[in-house]
Order: structure tokens, then C-alpha cells, then sequence
């Protein structure tokens, strides 16, 4: 398979609500709008919300979001009134992450890669 580009769509239960969670509280920039749906970059990839849902987000699912600064991105979200469901900390393997869920209860991950972290090796070398 060659793959040429990817998205995750989520089907929210409301719309309106779900898109102005990521476009005014994450403040994703957007790819594109059309009826019924808005795209967002999501780094290598996009976040497509679209449709309605029913049957919400599953507890296996998560969204993934490296970011430069895990503090200063959690300080700007605390300050929109946004309560983390898990506060930043060091795991086990080595990441700085923080938990947060969208207006459905889909997991959003907040990771910041520490410099010493072996996923900024570059394997170009080796």
C-alpha cells in the first residue's frame, strides 16, 4: 500500500460544539471547510470532523499530539478554563505527557519528547 496522505475522522455528537474545540480552544489551523465537515492539520496528518455521531469515542482510542512546550501549551489551556484529566508527568518510557478529552470524551495525549528522549536520536547515522 502507498499510502499518499491520512486523516482521522471523528463523527461528534455535536458538531458545532467539537469544531470550536479544536479550532478556538487547541487552536488547530485549518486545512479546509465544507459543508458539513471542517479539516484540521494535525501535524504530519489531519483531524476531520464530520458527520454526527451517536455512540461516542471508545476508550481504546486516543489522539496522539506532540507538541514544543507540554507547560506552556497546559498553562495557555488551563487559562480557557480547560480541566486536564491527567496532569503532565513523566512516564515510565521516557515521555512528558498530559491527558485531556474533547466535548465527546475522546482522549487527547499531549506529548512532549524530552531532549535526551531516544525518539530524537537520528537514525540517518546509524
Amino acid at each position: 500500500m502507498d499510502v499518499l496522505s491520512s486523516r482521522i475522522l471523528l463523527n461528534p455528537k455535536d458538531p458545532a460544539v467539537t469544531t470550536a474545540f479544536y479550532r478556538d480552544i487547541l487552536e488547530l489551523a485549518i486545512y479546509r471547510e465544507f459543508p458539513g465537515g471542517t479539516v484540521f492539520f494535525l501535524g504530519g496528518g489531519f483531524l476531520e470532523i464530520v458527520g454526527r455521531g451517536e455512540a461516542g469515542p471508545s476508550e481504546n482510542v486516543a489522539l496522539w499530539l506532540q507538541v514544543r512546550d507540554l507547560a506552556a501549551v497546559v498553562a495557555d489551556l488551563e487559562g480557557k478554563g480547560v480541566v486536564l484529566d491527567r496532569e503532565p508527568r513523566r512516564e515510565p518510557w521516557g515521555l512528558d505527557e498530559a491527558w485531556l478529552s474533547d466535548p465527546d470524551g475522546t482522549r487527547i495525549v499531549l506529548v512532549e519528547i524530552p531532549f535526551d528522549h531516544p525518539l530524537r536520536v537520528d537514525v540517518r547515522t546509524r
